[in-house]
C-alpha cells in the first residue's frame, strides 16, 4: 500500500502530528506539505491530510486541497486546534473538514490540541466576541501541545487506519 501524509502547518503543531503518523506507517510512504503535492494523488492507496483549524474551520489551503484533489481517493483527516479536547466545537470542525472532502472515502478522523500562537492569543483576547475571548483565556493551557501523549494518540490513529484497510 502506497501512502502519503500531507499537511499544512502554520506553527509546527500539525507537522509534529504528521511526523508521528508518518513514522507509524509501513514502507511505501511519503510525507509532503500540501503545497508540494503538485501532481495530484494518483498512485496513492491512502492519503492522510492534516491541517490546523482557522476561523472555526479547515485552514483555507487545506480546504481548497480537500475540495479539489481528494474526490475518489481514500483519505484520513487529522486536525490540530487550540481548544480543549472535549470542546463542543471540535466535532463541528471535523464535520466541516468531512464536507470539504465530499467525494472522498474518509476512512478516519483525528483531532489533536496544539499550542496556540501568541499572536493569535493576543487577537483572541482583544476580540469583542465572548467566545473568542474564552479561547484566548484558555490558550495558556495549550502550552507544550501536542505533547508526547497526544503524539502517541496520533500514532495509534495511524495504526488503526492502516489495520482497518
Amino acid at each position: 500500500m502506497r501512502t502519503l501524509v500531507t499537511y499544512v502547518s502554520n506553527t509546527g503543531n500539525t507537522k509534529k502530528v504528521a511526523d508521528a503518523i508518518f513514522e507509524e506507517l509501513p514502507e511505501e510512504k511519503e510525507i509532503k506539505e500540501v503545497s508540494e503535492v503538485t501532481e495530484g494523488l494518483e498512485g496513492y492507496d491512502l492519503v492522510f491530510v492534516g491541517f490546523p483549524i482557522n476561523a472555526f474551520g479547515p485552514n483555507p489551503k487545506a480546504r481548497e486541497f480537500l475540495e479539489k484533489h481528494t474526490a475518489g481517493f481514500r483519505i484520513a483527516i487529522f486536525i490540530t486546534h487550540g481548544a480543549p479536547d472535549e470542546h463542543d466545537d471540535v466535532q463541528t470542525w471535523m464535520e466541516k473538514a468531512r464536507r470539504a472532502a465530499a467525494g472522498a472515502e474518509v476512512v478516519g478522523v483525528f483531532n489533536c490540541q496544539g499550542e496556540v500562537d501568541p499572536a493569535v492569543v493576543d487577537f483572541l483576547l482583544k476580540s469583542d466576541d465572548p467566545k473568542l475571548r474564552e479561547f484566548g483565556e484558555a490558550a495558556p493551557l495549550t502550552k507544550g501541545q501536542p505533547d508526547e501523549s497526544r503524539l502517541e494518540k496520533a500514532r495509534e490513529f495511524a495504526r488503526k487506519v492502516v489495520d482497518k484497510l
